[in-house]
């Protein structure tokens, strides 16, 4: 029954395009709409899947629509256009970096159409989503989550379900708040170590291999020690509104976020300095924290 269900997939984007990619090599067949990344529609379409001329008529020939977009104003005008289209026992997956209080609220306007929305945001790179090594948190009801994880393992090396509906997206804030939070301390540590005299080469000698060393780091350090400016393709602008809307979360939750706050100010900051264009990424915010500092670029 599984393997029959028909898939649809909107936002073929630097990660969904990997993404649906797997679940079209995985078996299942695929629909996707055009967006911005035209190329991408027409590489997925040349391996099988079919193109639909709308939202709404991806949701009408599918059992199964996964969503990968920016951020909960997009996921919304897409459900919006889908919405009369669903029929009863769709199941909507929504891999994005949402507000949470969206999630739920949209979640409840599906219920009384049958429509089931599972929120299975994603970490790791497009790299990783090419390569079907995602990692996948999900918030759902037992029931929904067993018949999303047979989707989600297409392309995630780890699928989690942390609790109900819209806990998903509330862990994936958590998440981010970490990594973004590294990229600030990265940033600022890179920065004061050239300001006394430490080159980046010997910064990293010291932390590569050592108890400060983890996977993100390697990514990050790619950039500023090599100038790799593809190694972590996530932009500024989506770093921005994650602790935007973590800060948000947090509010609601009356939780003071010091350090939440700061690590949003860097991004902020780099956004508001020429940082909030399509191609700039996480690991050129050591870049831009150089330069507040009074120190040129690498």
């Amino acid at each position: 029954m599984v393997m029959a269900e028909r898939v649809g997939f909107v936002g073929v984007g630097l990660m969904g395009h990997g993404m649906a990619h797997n679940i079209l090599a995985k078996g299942h067949s695929l629909t996707v709409v055009a967006n911005r990344r035209r190329e991408a529609v027409e590489d997925l379409v040349a391996k099988g899947a079919t193109e639909a001329p709308s939202p709404a008529a991806l949701a009408e020939s599918s059992d199964v629509v996964v969503l990968c977009l920016t951020g909960s104003p997009q996921v919304e005008a897409v459900m919006r256009e889908m919405m009369p289209a669903l029929r009863p026992r769709s199941l909507v997956i929504d891999c994005s970096t949402s507000d949470p209080t969206v999630t739920e609220r949209l979640g409840d306007e599906l219920h009384p159409r049958k429509v089931s929305l599972v929120d299975a945001p994603l970490s790791r790179t497009p790299k990783d989503a090419w390569e079907g090594t995602l990692d996948c948190m999900v918030g759902s009801t037992d029931m929904d989550f067993a018949r999303a994880e047979a989707i989600l393992s297409t392309f995630s090396r780890r699928v989690v379900r942390v609790g109900g509906p819209g806990d998903g997206h509330r862990m994936k804030l958590l998440n981010n708040f970490l990594s973004l939070g590294y990229a600030a301390l990265y940033s600022e540590a890179l920065a004061l170590s050239r300001k006394v005299g430490i080159p980046v080469a010997g910064f990293d000698s010291v932390i590569r291999g050592g108890r400060m060393d983890c996977g993100f780091y390697q990514t990050f350090m790619e950039y500023a020690l090599d100038g790799n400016r593809e190694a972590h393709k996530f932009t500024i602008s989506n770093a921005y509104k994650d602790l935007r809307y973590l800060e948000s979360m947090a509010n609601a939750a009356t939780v003071a976020t010091p350090m939440a706050s700061a690590a949003k100010n860097t991004f902020a900051s780099a956004m508001t300095t020429g940082g909030d264009g399509p191609e700039d990424y996480i690991p050129h915010l050591a870049d831009f924290v150089a330069r507040a500092n009074g120190i040129s670029d690498r």
